[in-house]
């Protein structure tokens, strides 16, 4: 299995000021950001999808993912399109025999503010992920690797954008919640002997 934490290439990006890198090994492509077809109930940061070659392909806002807002969008902005094999997902495959592919792995567009370059990161440039402190979840980041003054924060991507996740999260913004009343359109008018 391929870690971020590993010497290679990275492609790197900024996300509200912060640099961040995942590995090349990961991305198929980065698009300039095109309009989104937005689903009803999904969770916040799942944005949109797009059509890709006839493919209706998610995209998720990583700031939002962070939980810093959403990704203005500008003149930069990206969508980094990204293959990810989640193995939790055979189990879900087997649910619905029409999405094996799933099980295979799916491309999900990232939004970012912009792309910057791709970078070879040697393991010496690579240090641990911290226990704290960058601002994100820590099993989100793989590593962190010099650079110049600062640090660049690597992304474990397949815990970033892990679809079973992102199932469940989904899951749970359909399911109605039970305290809301009648008026906001969560639930029924009390039956006769009901209150």
């Amino acid at each position: 299995m391929n870690t971020v934490t590993e010497a290679g290439r990275y492609l790197t990006f900024t996300l509200n000021g912060e640099a961040y890198a995942l590995d090349i090994f990961h991305v198929t492509e980065i698009l300039e950001y095109r309009s989104l077809t937005v689903v009803p109930m999904m969770p916040d940061f799942i944005r949109g999808v797009i059509n890709l070659r006839g493919r209706a392909v998610p995209v998720i806002d990583l700031a939002i993912r962070f939980g810093r807002g959403n990704t203005v969008i500008g003149r930069r902005t990206s969508i980094i399109i990204v293959h990810i094999h989640d193995p939790s997902l055979a189990e879900l495959a087997e649910v619905d025999a029409e999405d094996k592919d799933v099980a295979q792995g799916q491309d999900i567009g990232v939004l970012v503010d912009s792309v910057t370059k791709v970078v070879t990161l040697s393991s010496d440039d690579i240090e641990p992920a911290p226990a704290f402190g960058a601002g994100i979840r820590a099993d989100y980041i793989s590593g962190m690797a010099r650079r110049d003054d600062d640090f660049l924060i690597l992304l474990d991507i397949s815990h970033v954008l892990s679809i079973s996740d992102m199932v469940r999260l989904s899951d749970l913004a359909q399911q109605p919640t039970d305290d809301r009343s009648p008026a906001e359109g969560g639930g029924m008018p009390a039956g006769p002997g009901e209150s």
